[in-house]
């Protein structure tokens, strides 16, 4: 019976790699880093089960069913916490997503090892000269290791330490006097810590980057606040203005109904980047029902939208949008509405049309607005990293 398993730590918040995506969401040949990472130890070792911590598990299931995600931490040891409730075996491999190029070698290394010791890890010596500059002396490299993951631990002791005042494992089993050993590891397994790591990456030709271009449909309506224009507005509306795009285009004759500002326009992009992310819908993120979003600026929602979307590694190519009103003419705003999205975007390329539907339908009866958008969301291409400014 299989008593290992597998923990890859993929909940950071990439402080350090000082890019707007997180590194775990970095795309590598066609899938993100976490999972191109998760499928290789599966490749390599039949476990016994691979969990995933991660921020937000939902979205990692969408994308696979063959791992179990566990809600991450605020640190690494509170994660690893977490991640030990879900395991069933009496080992644990521990691994970061961020070390993305773990081979069989340093995986059979541990193997032939792990049952006769508490904890097993894989580490590499010193090539470089050692200075200790707090004692302004030099240190005898042969004495140091270079400590990687995965590494591998007894279960039961590993749920009973302190985690939190160590980098790892192997550091905890080691101050707590457990049997411990090091096995050799691999030079070439770097944890991509830092955004000039990416030129490791891309100098090995390990992997490819994903070129891939993503398309974004979004729909949405809202009713005017009067039921016929012109009409004194009644108590339960709540807007008194008509904002498209973070523009004010008309008073309150032509207000709409909704939860926020009823910016429809901002609505119907919101949901055509998120569906171009696989990241749900704008309901699953700010539900109408929810009061802390009474008036909400659109404008602001759109923004926390395309962060979250930049943090899974998408950024916007261009964006094309079609706004259905009778009433009032949108044209003489079209060139306001373009310049402010281009600014909350940092996109050129938005088109924005205007139309009317010849009196047809709920908008042709001058009942309210639909707006349509479609946008083409690109991953961030790494290979190109010396040329894109993150």
């Amino acid at each position: 019976m299989n008593d290992l398993s597998l923990i890859l730590l993929a909940a950071g918040d990439s402080t350090r790699f000082n890019c707007e995506f997180k590194k775990q969401n970095l795309y590598i040949d066609k899938v993100p880093l976490w999972l191109y990472v998760a499928n290789n130890f599966k490749k390599m070792y039949a476990f016994k089960e691979i969990i995933i911590t991660c921020n937000e598990p939902y979205q990692y299931e969408k994308l696979s069913n063959d791992f179990i995600f566990v809600k991450g931490a605020n640190t690494r040891g509170a994660s690893i916490k977490n991640a030990l409730k879900e395991c069933t075996s009496q080992y644990v491999m521990i691994s970061d997503v961020a070390r993305l190029l773990v081979k069989e070698e340093v995986l059979n290394n541990l193997l032939l090892e792990y049952k006769n010791y508490d904890c097993v890890f894989s580490a590499i010596k010193l090539v470089d000269t050692l200075y200790n500059y707090k004692e302004n002396k030099y240190e005898n490299r042969d004495d140091f290791l270079l400590v990687q993951t995965p590494q591998i631990s007894k279960v039961e002791i590993l749920k009973k330490l302190n985690l939190e005042n160590y980098s790892d494992e192997s550091s905890a089993f080691c101050a707590a006097a457990y049997k411990c050993k090091w096995v050799q590891g691999d030079y070439n397994n770097f944890k991509l810590t830092f955004k000039s790591d990416l030129k490791k990456l891309k100098n090995l030709n390990y992997a490819s980057a994903s070129k891939d271009n993503f398309i974004g449909y979004g729909y949405d309506v809202h009713e005017f606040c009067s039921s016929n224009v012109g009409e004194k507005l009644s108590e339960k509306n709540i807007n008194d203005k008509l904002i498209l795009g973070g523009i004010c285009c008309a008073d309150s004759k032509y207000a709409l109904k909704a939860n926020s500002d009823a910016d429809v326009l901002s609505h119907a992009i919101i949901d055509a980047m998120l569906g171009a992310c696989n990241l749900g819908d704008i309901g699953e993120l700010f539900s109408p029902d929810d009061l802390s979003y009474r008036k909400a600026d659109s404008i602001e929602l759109l923004k926390i939208v395309y962060k979250k979307c930049k943090e899974y590694g998408f950024y916007l190519s261009n964006l094309d949008i079609s706004i259905a009103a009778q009433v009032p003419k949108i044209n003489p705003f079209k060139k306001e509405i373009q310049k402010n999205l281009q600014e909350v975007l940092k996109c050129k390329n938005i088109n924005i049309k205007a139309t009317t539907t010849e009196r047809l339908g709920f908008v042709g009866r001058c009942e309210g607005i639909s707006v349509s958008a479609v946008c083409n969301m690109r991953l961030f291409d790494w290979s190109c990293y010396e040329d894109i400014d993150c």
